[in-house]
């Protein structure tokens, strides 16, 4: 998608693309990028209708998204490319992968979910209804309150709920409830027909009361039993009292893990 917005930095390789998650945009890399510009050619997305990338409610899905990112990677013709996504950015980076493997050297999901194990047609239908008698902004501003842990400055918490409240509602109210059906649906076949190393750095799962909650180590979620049942190359890496926004929260250790993967697919 060559409209698809993107901040190109530095040189070498592999090449690192960084894929942020709903309502959000590539300024969530912005340390991840800093730290890598030196030696690596970085690349950050806005992804249809975030950020400075325009589109329709109705190209807004999960498909469209990760065709977008392998699509990026023919045009830039990389190869042995680090995929790492956020959030609902780890479906979009599985999806590419899978859809462009030759070009692809690992994956790193950073704090990612798996919203349905099944029914993702019925949980979508619940999570419109809920937004609908809610309203967007209110629902949206709700979800997106408990992301982060008691002391987390206003300096970070502020504009990324504000980005959260002020996105078009028809695209975020249609991009959100959209992903379940893809989880539900195709997320456990990717996983078993990709063959790149993954690592899954966690930091939050979802209570049994449906809050968000920092991990402890002997946690586990939907989308880490779903790795450990179907992926081939799998490391799973948890970070105990953070929030959801794990590249902002503690960029040095999700650098370094990132930075791991890349000498281990160097060898």
């Amino acid at each position: 998608m060559s409209r698809m917005h993107t901040l190109r930095r530095g040189a070498g390789n592999p090449p690192i693309v960084f894929v942020h998650g709903f309502t959000c945009d590539h300024t969530d890399w912005a340390a991840q990028v800093a730290h890598f510009a030196p030696r690596h050619r970085v690349i950050a997305c806005d992804l249809r209708g975030h950020g400075q990338t325009r589109a329709t409610p109705d190209e807004c899905t999960i498909p469209n998204f990760g065709s977008d990112v392998a699509e990026l990677l023919v045009e830039e013709d990389l190869s042995g490319a680090i995929l790492v996504g956020h959030s609902m950015g780890c479906r979009v980076v599985l999806k590419a992968a899978h859809d462009q493997p030759a070009r692809v050297a690992g994956v790193v999901l950073v704090d990612g979910s798996k919203l349905a194990l099944a029914d993702g047609a019925g949980v979508e239908k619940k999570l419109r209804e809920r937004i609908a008698a809610a309203g967007y902004a209110n629902f949206v501003g709700g979800m997106f309150a408990q992301m982060f842990v008691p002391g987390t400055p206003s300096s970070v918490i502020d504009p990324i709920v504000k980005r959260a409240t002020n996105m078009d509602p028809a695209i975020g109210g249609s991009v959100f409830p959209r992903t379940p059906a893809w989880d539900a649906e195709h997320l456990d076949r990717v996983l078993r027909e990709l063959h790149v190393p993954i690592v899954a750095l966690q930091s939050t799962t979802m209570s049994a009361d449906g809050q968000r909650v920092p991990m402890t180590r002997d946690a586990t979620t939907p989308l880490l039993d779903a790795l450990r049942a179907n992926a081939r190359d799998l490391r799973i890496e948890i970070i105990e009292n953070l929030g959801h926004f794990t590249q902002i929260d503690a960029p040095d250790w999700v650098n370094d893990q990132i930075g791991q993967l890349i000498a281990r697919t160097a060898r």
